[in-house]
């Protein structure tokens, strides 16, 4: 009954149009009422949760990437790509997805990387000839590989969600080969596309151009450097690589290129609190759904329902990936990381699956669904740049699911793609 009374109400709610956080919340107050543990109790367990101190790195890393964002280092890294890539055909799509992949290395949020890059490239595309759909197709994409490299928020969130005993370092070096791959892919299909509509290429840049660009970018793109290098050689923990990021993007901004105003610090500031204050509110809502799961011993159900239909670990991971990709197409990312972590990390366990390389295919799985509808954050935010309807977007978008599926599937058949980095570097 406990049990129905979670789902059903969370489900209710979603569909009423409720936000997700409210959803959860309630929904446990709901199943705690009929199990007769007092709502006090559910508030407790939420502010348990955004109690981890493993979880000051996220607001750090996200005002570090508003810092970097809001002193113009998204520009000087789209002339880098640009200088590296616009010779291609369908030359601004290329440069959106090597731009999108490095402003990745500098942010670690998808929604930053859309904001910055696509607000930049998406309005560019368009004065240029691209088909709307098309920009906002390729954009959206590429924006996905910044949830893998380092310093992405959601393996941190992932390895708080699975207790901590899982390395951040271990995560960010699983997540790079399936990046490079996705990025990749994004570009094959871009240029096939650029190929089938006509778009030309951007034209060759000389070598001492390029040389130029790329000086001029290597301060923003050293803060990945300094952030994973020094973690891994035990200089500081994430927390402090997040503390010596924010350090170091005020200092790049501010005296490197000189292009941080008072005012651009202070909106970095404001919008790296709106952005923790709405995360730890949604990861403290998920973290009591998550508990009330534990005490209803859904986990233990998951493995034994696992169990009875499959035999071997990649069916299992199948199966695992499957309902990720059907739960992301209406929950948000980081309250599905929350919730499925502790169902589904026991399963994967298990079988055998490494937890690392789960980790890798868990936050592909569900980023997917942000740009997925009915409501895929990053597809919402791309159409709106790109002024044109979701179902717009969405006509236009399927070649880029099947580059993104096919990754997906290559890293879930071939663990060694997220775990040999790891253990190269260990």
């Amino acid at each position: 009954m406990a049990l129905a009374a979670l789902f059903l109400v969370f489900a209710l709610l979603l569909v009423l149009g409720a936000p997700v956080a409210i959803a959860l919340i309630i929904s446990t107050i709901s199943a705690a009422l009929v199990v007769g543990i007092p709502p006090i109790v559910v508030g407790q367990q939420a502010a348990a949760d955004i109690s981890n101190v493993g979880l000051l790195a996220i607001p750090l890393f996200v005002f570090a990437g508003e810092l970097m964002l809001k002193g113009g280092i998204s520009e000087r890294i789209i002339a880098l790509a640009s200088a590296l890539v616009g010779r291609f055909r369908g030359g601004l799509a290329q440069v959106s997805v090597v731009a999108s992949t490095l402003f990745g290395g500098v942010s670690g949020s998808a929604i930053a990387d859309i904001s910055a890059v696509g607000g930049t490239m998406i309005p560019q595309m368009a004065q240029r000839g691209y088909d709307r759909d098309y920009a906002v197709n390729v954009t959206i994409s590429a924006a996905l590989v910044a949830l893998l490299v380092p310093p992405s928020h959601n393996m941190i969130l992932f390895s708080a969600a699975a207790g901590g005993g899982i390395s951040i370092t271990a995560l960010f070096s699983a997540g790079i080969i399936p990046a490079l791959m996705l990025a990749l892919s994004v570009m094959a299909t871009a240029y096939i596309l650029a190929v089938k509509r006509g778009y030309q290429a951007e034209g060759k840049v000389g070598a001492r151009a390029l040389l130029t660009t790329f000086v001029t970018a290597l301060p923003a793109l050293v803060l990945v450097l300094i952030i994973f290098v020094g973690i891994k050689a035990g200089i500081f923990t994430a927390i402090e690589s997040a503390s010596v990021a924010v350090v170091y993007a005020v200092l790049v901004t501010l005296i490197v290129y000189r292009s941080l105003s008072w005012n651009a610090f202070l909106d970095a500031a404001k919008g790296a609190a709106k952005t923790t204050g709405s995360v730890l509110f949604v990861i403290g809502a998920a973290g009591a759904f998550g508990w009330m799961m534990a005490y209803l011993q859904v986990p233990s159900h998951a493995v034994e329902a696992m169990q009875a239909i499959a035999h071997d670990k990649l069916t299992v991971l199948a199966l695992m990936v499957l309902c990720l990709l059907v739960l992301g197409t209406f929950m948000d990312l980081a309250p599905l990381i929350i919730i499925a972590t502790p169902i589904f990390l026991p399963v994967a366990k298990a079988y055998q699956i490494d937890p690392v390389h789960f980790g890798v295919v868990l936050i592909l799985s569900a980023g997917i669904g942000l740009v997925t509808p009915p409501v895929g954050s990053v597809l919402f935010l791309g159409a709106s740049i790109g002024k044109i309807s979701v179902m717009e977007a969405v006509r236009g978008m399927w070649p880029f699911y099947l580059a993104a599926l096919i990754v997906l599937a290559l890293v879930m058949i071939f663990p060694q793609l997220s775990l040999w980095l790891p253990g190269l570097v260990a």
